[in-house]
This record gives structure tokens, sequence and C-alpha cells, in this order.
């Protein structure tokens, strides 16, 4: 029997409405029994209820309506994740003003941009840095009058405009704001202007979309369609809030009344999983690469017993998930094997993620169907998606329609085609109403008939699973006429723990070549076994021993590769790739176009003869 997505949606539109609806209900239903959000500023983690987070929430609301914020107005937040930064955005919601994200990584330069564009008055900053950035940028914007500033801990010259979010708290509080507050939360319509998400821009300057909350709800009827949340789940917010996957999914996650860790610090994830246990998580590719390439060098350098037990559990581990998976019967002696393989191996691997994990996300980039069945079979399930943030989400995985190396199948309410080019094209009522003052690169976005262009080349199998191949905008031509995929090439030496970041070449060139920046601690580890003395990276990188030991491994990994896409020539690069010299996106996407300048002498030389 089909269902009717579209009704489920009009009675979920009902019942929800708006976020900031969304939140006051929770608010009232669980009060002081359960904790809403956590976050971990300073070393200890601290815990809000929803009585606690509701009141912060009402507060900033406040405070916002004290200092003039309009219906409509954008307020910026330059910060990383925390549940301050949830406190800010809620409150925006509120209001009915709208909430602008800005990436915590980006520069004065990239945030003065997206003030200008937005005319964002009032700006909450995260720690020290954002708050620097924020003040460099006043001092000479014609729009950013206020600054409230999360950390309690950072030094500011506190002023009426200059404040700390507690401070700003406490106006609210004090404010004789309550009847305005709710007159303003009568009138919360789904229709209502959410936020701008500035797209990082790996061609061209960011381009502000702008999403309703009913384009929100809409991304939270169809991710969570097969994934229910019970409330005493936990989510960690890994990725940034300022990006779209992550938001979606922590609202998702209240508003299934679970439970939302934040944390600030990625370079710091494997010690928030430990502490934070998440049974959900929204990842990218770089991540499961790392942990993946981690363990196999582990294996590879265990003795030939440990790697055959740990073979063992693997496949023994795979076919119990598969059943599991199918709804087929296990039967006592795979059960039985599978809690030998869970005591040995198994569970050390899902130890490194906190033990509890149901579901984790995966998406933003290519991702190897190879590391997701090595997740699987060891009971870590990574769901890969696809979508983006103008019409998202497009395709999951769930827990019963998995298939490695695909985006899982369209989700509910999603239409998608290919256009006869091979684009991907979607249509949902998760789609953005447009891009903030640009019409005209908003009517490049949609195709005639109302769908949006996603960029992206691709296809659907006959069993509906959606297989991304590349981007348009990246795909290269060889000067001997042949469309080469550099992402494909790219994916498959980052599964490698010697591989940081690689840049494929090729573009009307003859041949295909890399830019690669080596994983410096393996190498270095690798170099002082193999009794390889250097005074610097650039006299490592030049060793023959190093040279020779990437020819072998570009050679292994793009094997499969058809002859015009192989690797001929590479160079090995000291210095990585960096938000700071505008080479990679706040997303960790290339902009091959700014590396292709950058490195112009590096690149020719590759092709001289």
């Amino acid at each position: 029997m089909s269902v009717d997505y579209s009704k489920e949606f009009d009675r979920f539109l009902e019942r929800e409405k708006h976020l900031g609806l969304m939140i006051r209900s929770r608010v009232k239903k669980y009060g002081d029994k359960k904790v809403a959000v956590r976050h971990k500023p300073h070393g200890e983690w601290i815990a809000y209820t929803w009585a606690t987070f509701g009141s912060m929430i009402e507060s900033t609301a406040r405070a916002l309506l004290e200092a003039g914020a309009k219906e409509n107005e954008m307020v910026g937040i330059f910060a990383a994740n925390s549940a301050w930064w949830a406190v800010a955005d809620y409150a925006c919601f509120t209001i009915r003003a709208c909430s602008v994200p800005v990436y915590a990584t980006n520069s004065a330069k990239e945030l003065e941009y997206i003030v200008d564009d937005a005319r964002i008055r009032i700006l909450f900053a995260g720690n020290q840095d954002q708050y620097e950035k924020a003040m460099v940028v006043k001092k000479t914007s014609k729009y950013l009058k206020k600054i409230v500033v999360f950390d309690p801990v950072a030094k500011i010259e506190k002023s009426g405009d200059v404040m700390y979010l507690e401070d700003f708290m406490a106006i609210g509080k004090k404010a004789d704001r309550g009847a305005e507050l709710e007159a303003r939360v009568a009138r919360l319509d789904p229709e209502d202007l959410s936020t701008l998400i500035y797209t990082s821009g790996t061609t061209g300057e960011p381009k502000g979309v702008m999403l309703t909350h009913k384009n929100w709800l809409a991304m939270l009827f169809a991710t969570g369609y097969f994934i229910p949340i019970v409330e005493t789940d936990v989510n960690l917010a890994f990725l940034p809030l300022s990006h779209v996957f992550e938001r979606a999914w922590s609202y998702f996650i209240l508003c299934n009344n679970g439970q939302v860790d934040y944390c600030h610090d990625t370079k710091a994830i494997l010690e928030f999983l430990k502490e934070s246990r998440p049974h959900y998580m929204c990842s990218v590719p770089r991540m499961w690469e790392k942990v993946y390439a981690m363990v196999q060098d582990g294996i590879a350098n265990a003795p030939e017993k440990k790697q055959k037990i740990f073979r063992w559990a693997l496949g023994v581990g795979g076919e119990y998930q598969a059943r599991k998976r199918d709804k087929k019967f296990i039967g006592p002696w795979l059960g039985f094997k599978h809690k030998v393989a869970y005591g040995l191996v198994l569970k050390k691997v899902k130890g490194i993620f906190g033990g509890r994990n149901k579901v984790f996300n995966c998406g933003g980039s290519a991702f190897s169907g190879e590391i997701a069945e090595f997740f699987f079979n060891a009971g870590v399930l990574l769901l890969q998606g696809y979508g983006m943030t103008e019409c998202f989400v497009i395709s999951v995985a769930n827990p019963e329609h998995n298939k490695f190396g695909t985006c899982g199948p369209v989700v509910p309410l999603m239409q998608v085609r290919i256009s006869p080019e091979g684009e991907i094209q979607a249509k949902s009522p998760s789609m953005m109403k447009g891009y903030w003052n640009k019409p005209e690169l908003t009517k490049e976005m949609f195709t005639g008939d109302g769908w949006i262009k996603t960029g992206d080349v691709g296809f659907i199998d006959a069993e509906g699973y959606v297989t991304i191949t590349d981007r348009i905008k990246d795909l290269f031509k060889t000067s001997g006429g042949k469309y080469i995929s550099p992402q494909q090439i790219e994916t498959l030496l980052k599964e490698d723990i010697y591989f940081e970041q690689v840049a494929a070449i090729g573009d009307q060139r003859k041949f295909v070549s890399a830019l690669i920046v080596p994983a410096f601690d393996p190498l270095t580890n690798w170099a002082k076994k193999k009794s390889i003395s250097f005074s610097s990276r650039e006299e490592l990188l030049k060793n023959p021993e190093v040279m020779k030991l990437y020819r072998e491994k570009i050679d292994h990994y793009t094997r499969d590769l058809g002859q015009v896409e192989k690797i001929k020539k590479f160079t090995l690069l000291a210095k990585e790739f960096t938000q700071e010299e505008g080479e990679i996106t706040p997303t960790q996407k290339i902009r091959r176009k700014i590396i292709n300048q950058r490195y112009r002498d590096v690149i020719d030389a590759m092709y001289a003869e």
C-alpha cells in the first residue's frame, strides 16, 4: 500500500507549525524533568534542562526586542557549536527574526561580506577569536552595531553595544517585553523566513540561501521518517551548526524529544565521543576515512594471528548485521560466533564511538563504499545521504535500505529526475525560496518548470538508490578529450592513513597529475622506523624512499581506474591547503580554481617535457 506522504506532512505541519513553537511545546512538556542540551565550553559538561533552556531562549528573545529587533531582521551568529548557539537561534525564531550563521573559522573579511550582504545589526559572537574578528568589522561597518559574546571568559571591552550573553539575558529578564513577545509568538507562521545560510562558495562569492520554517519542517519529516528517536537518545552535534546538515538533524533530535550534546572542537572528536557516548551523529567522510586508515594501519602492523582474528570477526559481523538488517533468522550458531567476535574485536571498534551508536549519518562529499561496509560489519551503522543547502535532504539510507557506495533512496516528499545531460534535479517542500539579494542567480538555479538544478552528476538505480559521480563544475577534460572525475580519484587515495589532502589536476592537460599533502604524523613515524633522517618537511618529501612509498600507494589505490584516469605524476606538498589562504571552504571542500592558480608553477613543472 502506497503512503501519501503529502497528507502525512500536512498533519505534521499542523502539529509542529514553526521551530519556535516546537521548542516552547517541549519546554512545557518536560520542564525540569529532562535534559535538553549539554555543552563543554571549558573542560566540564554543563547540562540544561528544558525549563532552563526555555528560560534562556525567552530572556534572549526579550533582550532582542529591547535592542529593537524587528520582524524579519537578520541577526548573525558567529560561533562554534554550543548550547548558547542554539539559544540565540531559537530566540530569533521566537520573535520572527531571521538567524544568519557564520562559520566559526571564517576570517574577518568573510564575516564582513555576510554582515554587509544581510545587513546584520546584532551579532552573537562565540569566543575570543570570533569577538576580535567581529570588533574589526564593527569599526568600519555601517550595519553592525551590537555584539553579544557567548563565552564568559573571553576578554572583551564591555559597553552598551558590546556585552556577554549572560548580561544580555539579564537585560531581557528585566525588560517589560512580555506582551510584545507573546504578540510576536501569536503571529508565528510556517512561511516565516527563518534563516539565511551562506554557501561556502567553492566557486564565486557565498550566496545566502533563504529557508522558511516550512522548509526546515519538511527536512525534519523526510530525514526522520524511517528513524524513530526515543526520549533517552543523545545526539552529538559534531558538524558546524552553520551547515544545513547538522542544523536540520539537531532540530530533528529536539523535535523528537531527544538530547543534543554540542561539540565545539572537531579536533577533539574522539574525546567528545567517549564522553557523550552518542546514539546519533552527523559526520563527513573525512572523519571516517581517518579512523578507517588508523584501524587498518594498526592491523597491518599487528602479528599475523591477530590479523586473522580481526578478519574473521569482521566476516562474522558482516553476516550478522546483514541478516539483522534484512530481518532474516540469525540462529544460535551465528549468534554465538558474533558474541565471540564482539568480545574479541568488534567491541573495540564500537568503543571508539562511545559504544551506544544507533545511526551515524554521513554526507557532504564523495564516500567510499568499502569504508561504509567495514564499519557496518563492525556494528557501526553509517547511513550515507545526499542533499544541498538549497534543497535538503534529497536521499539518505536508512537502517532497512542501505546499499554501500550509494546515497540511499530518495526521501519522502522529494521528487528527483535526471536531465538529458546527466544532472540530478530535485523538487520538494524543503526547497529554498531563493538566494538573498540575488534574483539572477536564483533564476539560474531553477529550471523553467521549477526544479532545483543540483549541479551534481549521478544516477538512480533500479531499486531507487541515488549515486553521485561528481560535481559538474569539478569534472575536467584532458587535452585528449576525456572527462575525468577528480573526486573519485581523491576519495580512493584518502582511504590510506598517509594521505591528508589530495587535489587531482588535469583540465586541458595531457594526463592526470595530483598535488598531495601527506599526513605528516604517520609519515614521520614511518621515516623514523626506516632510519631516514631529515631536518624539515621539505627535506623529508624529497627523499627517494618517501617518493617511492607514495608512488606505490597511488598505484595500489587507483589500480581499478581506467588508464587515462590514473595519476601519472604527483607532487608532495609540505604545507596543508587552508581556509585562511582560500584554498578550501569551511566545509573542507577544495577550491580548485584557486589551487590551480596558486600552484601553477608546481603544476606546470609536472607537465614539462
